[in-house]
């Protein structure tokens, strides 16, 4: 009779040992697929930030101008600007 009870309580204590460890990993590899969406979210976000902040200045627009473009660009208001277009060459 205690030889039963013995290799019953082992086999219970494998068993939930056994479905605690799968529902862990399966907790893990959630939360690392989560935390590998927010890396490249925040990767997105830094990158958007970036351009942004260097490209929408008036400063930093006007020293591209003169470093890339010298007297190409010209200055138009606004309300000179109808439609603008694109040619795929």
């Amino acid at each position: 009779m205690k030889k039963i009870v013995v290799i019953t309580l082992m086999f219970s204590l494998i068993l939930i040992t056994t479905i605690v460890k799968n529902s862990t990993k399966k907790f893990e590899d959630e939360t690392f697929l989560i935390k590998e969406n927010i890396r490249s979210l925040i990767k997105d976000y830094e990158k958007s930030k970036l351009e942004f902040d260097y490209l929408s200045s008036a400063e930093k627009l006007i020293e591209y101008q003169q470093l890339y473009f010298e007297n190409k660009l010209v200055q138009k208001k606004i309300t000179e600007i109808s439609s603008f277009e694109l040619n795929h060459e």
